[in-house]
């Protein structure tokens, strides 16, 4: 349920919030930053998108090739730092130890 009376939903949002600006502020669309910042770790192989529309496949394929500098990716870790959960109420399995060297989490 999607609750702002909810101190981990208001977080959610002001970090959705927060992550909006910093796109917009890089001149991308948020699905853009949001795939991009997947790709930039080194553990991932490969991102699942789950465009409905075509529409939405088109544009999240026309920002496949968007790659962050290491500022934006800094500034993304500022807004969620890595191995937080920003709604703890969200998370329903033990955590994996975060992984705190941004070295290792950036291609």
């Amino acid at each position: 349920m999607f609750d702002l009376s909810q101190p981990g939903v208001r977080a959610k949002a002001d970090a959705v919030q927060k992550l909006t600006a910093l796109a917009a502020e890089a001149g991308l669309p948020l699905a853009h930053l949001a795939v991009a910042f997947v790709r930039s770790h080194p553990a991932v192989t490969s991102v699942l998108i789950g465009p409905r529309r075509p529409e939405q496949l088109a544009d999240l394929l026309a920002g496949a090739d968007v790659a962050l500098g290491d500022d934006i990716l800094d500034r993304i870790d500022e807004i969620v730092p890595p191995g937080v959960d920003v709604n703890p109420d969200d998370f329903y399995i033990d955590p994996t130890p975060p992984i705190t060297d941004k070295r290792l989490r950036r291609r």
